[in-house]
């Protein structure tokens, strides 16, 4: 029997076992979880185009008391239609949802709403995307939440959906609001 040398089986093995780790690595990612530098650090500032007869959304705001939703989208995105329906029925429920539409027209963003509905408790347009470089925005729609204190606790990139919205999101706003009640009963 011919003896087999270490350094034929070497590079084959060595070839297996980094393939075997790149496929668990990307097995086990989730493509709409991405680290943002944004996590803990206060809102940046944000100045947006009113898109209706109230103020656009400000750092007031996203500073004031209570958990909430900033919402980047636009009229030409798919996924973004995917999940209006979960913002409008947030909204139906109390959540305060703020919106940024991105990148869009006025008309186009304009026509989405009047067919969709409007679920944003307050809106403005960042139509030359100043805004969104600023919150580390790269494709749409992108959903922050922020807490009383106006810090991003978490970013969804991608549509939003139940299972984020029941998993991820609503835990964290629970989190958000026990510590903003336990704080404001300690004063």
């Amino acid at each position: 029997m011919a003896k087999i040398k270490p350094a034929i089986i070497a590079p084959p093995l060595i070839f297996l076992l980094l393939g075997g780790l790149f496929f668990f690595g990307l097995v086990r990612k989730d493509g709409n979880v991405l680290p943002s530098t944004m996590i803990g650090r206060d809102v940046p500032p944000i100045t947006l185009d009113s898109m209706r007869d109230d103020p656009p959304p400000s750092n007031t705001d996203l500073n004031a008391p209570g958990v909430k939703l900033v919402n980047f989208w636009a009229s030409w995105c798919p996924p973004c239609r995917a999940e209006h329906p979960l913002l409008t029925e947030m909204t139906a429920d109390g959540m305060t949802i703020y919106g940024i539409n991105y990148k869009d027209t006025p008309d186009n963003a304009q026509a989405f709403l009047d067919e969709l509905g409007d679920p944003f408790t307050k809106l403005g347009a960042d139509r030359q995307g100043r805004n969104g470089i600023e919150w580390g925005v790269y494709g749409l729609p992108e959903t922050f939440v922020v807490d009383g204190n106006g810090t991003i606790l978490y970013r969804q990139t991608g549509e939003l959906t139940r299972e984020v919205l029941n998993e991820r999101i609503m835990p964290l706003i629970r989190e958000a609001e026990a510590k903003e009640a336990a704080a404001a009963a300690g004063q």
